[in-house]
């Protein structure tokens, strides 16, 4: 059974982490999808290289009971979000990366959605307790959200950003492609 308090983990990270294209790569996904430090995205990377280790696993097995286990892993990744249609094959998902998972976390999906200024404001807030997901809080900004559940993100029902959420503010050049677009003076 194991320590609790000794949990084993569900990361693996580079085998070589001082390659200098390595650590400018996961700066800049760090950056962009707000990660707190690069555990997370060696989370990401590990659950997506286990995705397509099961895939391949999948191509040595009999036909029979290769097209049921791979209709059933195709299902699974499709319901998580991470593959566009539900009729995906294998390549679909031996073409997956850490990217995809990221864009499928809670954290990234409420400032897509608006409901924050910034990818961290968007963590500050699911770290709060301001973000529920139908109803129950989430307070973990690596949950992985699912299409089922994308639709029921909201404010938690006693969060004062409920009646007034963050506005998200436009910086400079979006304001001027707006205007230049045809859009309304933006002021």
């Amino acid at each position: 059974m194991g320590d609790p308090k000794k949990s084993t983990r569900k990361w693996e990270g580079p085998g070589h982490p001082w390659i200098r294209q390595t650590l400018s790569e996961e700066q800049s996904l760090m950056g962009k999808y707000g990660l707190r430090n690069k555990k997370e995205l060696w989370l990401a990377r590990t659950f997506t290289r286990n995705l397509r280790h099961q895939a391949r696993s999948l191509l040595a097995l009999p036909p029979a009971e290769r097209t049921v286990r791979e209709k059933q892993l195709i299902t699974r990744v499709y319901k998580l979000g991470l593959i566009q249609n539900e009729n995906g094959t294998v390549d679909d998902i031996l073409s997956l990366n850490e990217k995809n998972v990221l864009e499928r976390r809670l954290q990234t999906i409420v400032f897509n959605k608006g409901m924050a200024r910034s990818v961290y404001q968007a963590r500050q807030l699911i770290v709060h307790g301001h973000i529920s997901i139908g109803g129950k809080r989430i307070t973990s900004p690596g949950f992985l959200v699912s299409i089922d559940e994308e639709t029921a993100i909201e404010f938690y029902p006693t969060s004062p950003f409920k009646d007034r959420p963050p506005t998200v503010v436009q910086n400079q050049s979006e304001k001027q492609e707006q205007v230049e677009a045809g859009g309304e003076n933006v002021q």
